[in-house]
């Protein structure tokens, strides 16, 4: 039987999980994704953890956060005055934020810290600085 090597295009189905348990990401209620390994499309550790899987395998791997998002960057933090902000939001604590840059992509930014006269956003990516754990299971290796 075959195993993934690198290069390989893949369908796999995941859950992707917390440390403390709670799941941020399955792909059960859908169609396995489908991704051709050394692309650069998913994070090192869960690219690493399918290496030597053969189809129909089921694997847990956890991912330290250097192997995932990394460490929460500190010059991703901005001060923004809310006088910036369009008039309809009113910020908090967590909450989701989307800029658009200038070549029309657009950025996920959390609302990290409510001023008088100002926020803070946190542009880093949201599992930033987690260590993360992943069931996966090998669909295909695709020909």
């Amino acid at each position: 039987m075959s195993k993934v090597k690198e290069n390989d295009t893949v369908e796999v189905h995941y859950t992707g999980k917390l440390s403390n348990g709670q799941i941020f990401d399955s792909s059960l209620e859908r169609e396995p994704i489908k991704v051709t390994l050394g692309q650069g499309s998913l994070i090192p550790g869960f690219e690493k953890g399918l290496i030597d899987m053969e189809p129909n395998e089921k694997k847990t791997v956890t991912i330290p956060k250097e192997e995932a998002y990394g460490e929460i960057n500190k010059e991703m933090f901005h001060k923004v005055s809310k006088a910036d902000l369009p008039a309809d939001i009113k910020p908090e604590v967590g909450m989701g934020l989307m800029a658009k840059n200038p070549d029309g992509s657009e950025n996920q930014l959390r609302v990290a810290e409510v001023g008088d006269d100002h926020i803070i956003i946190d542009a880093n990516h949201p599992l930033a600085g987690q260590d993360l754990t992943f069931d996966l299971v090998l669909v295909a290796i695709a020909s």
